[in-house]
């Protein structure tokens, strides 16, 4: 079998596996086996690749294989990796392994739970690799539609209410992008050759512009409702606040990551000309939405809500850095998008454990943690210090690369919306700063919390995981840099030929 169905096929197998498991304690034992056997398939991809471009392999996509699926419409299982794509597959699989561990505790109709949530990591892994538009639209399905269930039965607050508005949020932005997709297909052959899905196909297709000014922002919008598009965004906070922990983790760590990549794949990646005529308008919808997400995480007192507000405006970030068109800003955004899944898996993992043991997420309600839980605590720090962006920690470099693209261009209003997009850091320092000091310093407010207890050995393993990708990514980033940047150089050559 191929390495890339291999991706597929490992988590089906898990699923299979634990439907026949016979008690909580087995599904979660087999849900880490699966979930560790595809970390490591995951690292093994990264290697492959490396070695694959090393031995002068040149190749837009490798480890390409396709299968006719609907030879009628020309469907096929296509699928087929770049620097991009591999990154987002190693991302994907840490946060997997990291959820499932932060799940240990779940017993409450843990079989479904752990099948609902690999069925998810099974949508996007499948989405990553499909180099064919139908194919991964129907991976984005399966990765999408998990969610009403598991945040509806396993959630919290409310639950139902969050459960739905995603559903439909998400739904209708799923229509309008497959609008797209399909207008995609119908216009592939204006060159005179067959119609096709194959995105490698349709790179070299020129479709006329008239086309691609109603296809484009369409696709635009399907794939960035998903990465928080202001003002397509509002689904987000109340999922994060309602979801499970290792929910919160996947859907802010490695789902929303989807809206980021189709938009610069095929958004962008397909319509080129339409994207540098519309960047205008989206760019102020991601530059409102940097700020807004911002200034939404400094009102909030909920740490969920607090984290899921940041989530918004540092996704805004990606889609901005997109809409740039130049290889440092691209990068930055592919960087982002890891550095993103990290730190916001970090936190709603912590936050999950706070919770567990003070019963809430109200940070005036709590004070002095660091007394109590001094690993829980410092791990909180670290994970605040990332997202803030110092130096040595993952962000740092992806939003310094965004920014440095962003500035690259001399055309003057996209000087000022850069400018915008770069002040929400300052405002991140202040909510950043001002829970981790409510939290974590200061006297001890509630008597009944100076009895807690610290992490446990599951959830170390989690922090562990987590923490240390954080590190990696941000002490030695160049290997990574250089991955994505040799996969952007396609697509800028079509930039360049505008």
């Amino acid at each position: 079998m191929d390495i890339l169905s291999l991706l597929i096929v490992i988590p089906v197998l898990t699923l299979v596996a634990i439907a026949f498991s016979k008690s909580y304690k087995q599904v979660r034992v087999i849900a880490a086996i699966g979930s560790g056997i595809q970390l490591i398939q995951s690292f093994n991809l990264v290697w492959q690749y490396l070695q694959e471009r090393a031995s002068g392999n040149t190749a837009t996509m490798v480890f390409t294989k396709s299968y006719v699926w609907f030879e009628k419409f020309n469907i096929h299982y296509d699928i087929g990796v770049d620097g991009i794509s591999v990154a987002l597959i190693a991302l994907t699989g840490i946060i997997v392994s990291a959820g499932v561990y932060a799940s240990w505790g779940v017993k409450e109709q843990a079989k479904e739970f752990f099948i609902w949530l690999i069925l998810l990591a099974t949508g996007v892994f499948g989405f990553f690799i499909a180099i064919d538009l139908f194919t991964m639209f129907v991976f984005y399905e399966i990765a999408v539609i998990p969610m009403y269930l598991l945040i509806g039965v396993w959630g919290s607050g409310k639950k139902e209410y969050s459960a739905m508005k995603l559903t439909l949020m998400l739904m209708g932005a799923s229509a309008i992008l497959l609008v797209a997709l399909i207008g995609l297909y119908l216009y592939s052959d204006v060159d005179g050759g067959v119609r096709t899905w194959n995105i490698l196909e349709l790179a070299k297709v020129t479709m006329p512009i008239e086309a691609q000014r109603i296809f484009f922002p369409m696709a635009f919008v399907g794939f960035g409702a998903l990465g928080a598009l202001f003002p397509f965004h509002t689904w987000s906070p109340d999922g994060h606040a309602s979801a499970p922990t290792a929910v919160s983790m996947l859907h802010a760590g490695v789902l929303m990551k989807l809206g980021g990549y189709g938009a610069l794949r095929i958004a962008v990646g397909l319509m080129p000309e339409a994207a540098q005529e519309q960047a205008w308008f989206f760019m102020i919808l991601t530059g409102i939405g940097a700020v807004y997400g911002a200034f939404g995480a400094i009102m909030q007192t909920d740490l969920k809500y607090i984290n899921a507000y940041s989530s918004v405006s540092h996704l805004a970030m990606i889609l901005f850095a997109v809409l740039m068109f130049n290889v440092t800003a691209l990068n930055g955004a592919v960087m982002q998008m890891i550095s993103h899944g990290f730190i916001t898996a970090l936190f709603f993992s912590l936050i999950g454990m706070i919770y567990g043991r003070t019963h809430t997420r109200d940070i005036y309600k709590m004070g002095g943690l660091m007394k109590v839980m001094p690993i829980l605590a410092g791990s909180y720090m670290v994970a605040s210090f990332a997202s803030l962006g110092l130096p040595g920690f993952s962000a740092f470099v992806a939003e310094m690369t965004i920014f440095v693209g962003a500035f690259q261009n001399p055309d003057i209003f996209y000087r000022i919306t850069a400018v915008l997009v770069t002040s929400s850091i300052v405002i991140t320092a202040v909510y950043i700063l001002r829970a981790a000091g409510i939290l974590l310093m200061g006297p001890i407010k509630n008597e009944e919390f100076k009895e807690l207890s610290d992490s446990v050995w599951y959830e170390k393993v989690t922090l562990v995981i987590l923490i240390l990708s954080i590190t990696v990514v941000g002490m030695a980033p160049l290997w990574l840099s250089n991955m994505i940047t040799d996969s952007l150089t396609p697509m800028l050559q079509r930039f360049a030929a505008l």
